[in-house]
């Protein structure tokens, strides 16, 4: 007998500075346990951003995704965490850079049939949450005045996004 999925959360919290943005969780989101039935999602992911000691500094919490991970439906969150004058890896050592040759590097994903659920990779959840936040900073004028002027610039390079993540068409066997 198989049992029922469960929800997860996960957040991949980011942080700017002078010399761009950065994952401060190191390679990978913050997940949460199973979220209770009786749970309120949002407020797993306040508990995640405590756990790591960044939920004072979150100035954006936004949702970006969900997907089916094993037996999880994970619902993925970016958290934006205050700046400060000194490199982000200076109050988050294991922080990764996100750029734009990361995002050349991995390529894009395989393309799947329109009729077919994407299966994104890791990196293609985290390089779209980055885009969804381009988006928000002019269509969402609430999250685009959390993004201060050092967000602005990293992200102005970036193609705004809400969907988006196959560049070349399907083609079936």
């Amino acid at each position: 007998m198989c049992g029922q999925m469960s929800v997860q959360v996960e957040v991949w919290p980011v942080a700017v500075d002078d010399a761009g943005i950065w994952l401060v969780s190191g390679s990978d989101a913050w997940r949460s346990d199973p979220v209770p039935q009786d749970g309120d999602v949002h407020f797993e992911v306040e508990t995640l951003l405590h756990r790591y000691s960044a939920l004072e500094s979150a100035t954006l919490i936004h949702s970006t995704s969900w997907r089916p991970d094993g037996p999880f439906i994970v619902l993925t969150y970016v958290a934006v965490l205050r700046g400060t004058d000194h490199p982000v890896r200076n109050a988050w050592q294991g922080a990764l850079p996100i750029s734009r040759a990361l995002t050349e590097q991995v390529g894009p994903p395989a393309p799947n049939a329109a009729t077919d659920p994407p299966i994104p990779r890791y990196i293609d959840v985290l390089l779209h949450a980055v885009r969804h936040l381009r988006f928000l900073l002019t269509e969402d004028a609430t999250a685009a005045a959390s993004l201060d002027t050092t967000w602005q610039r990293h992200l102005s390079g970036l193609r705004p996004a809400l969907a988006g993540m196959y560049t070349e068409a399907h083609r079936a066997s």
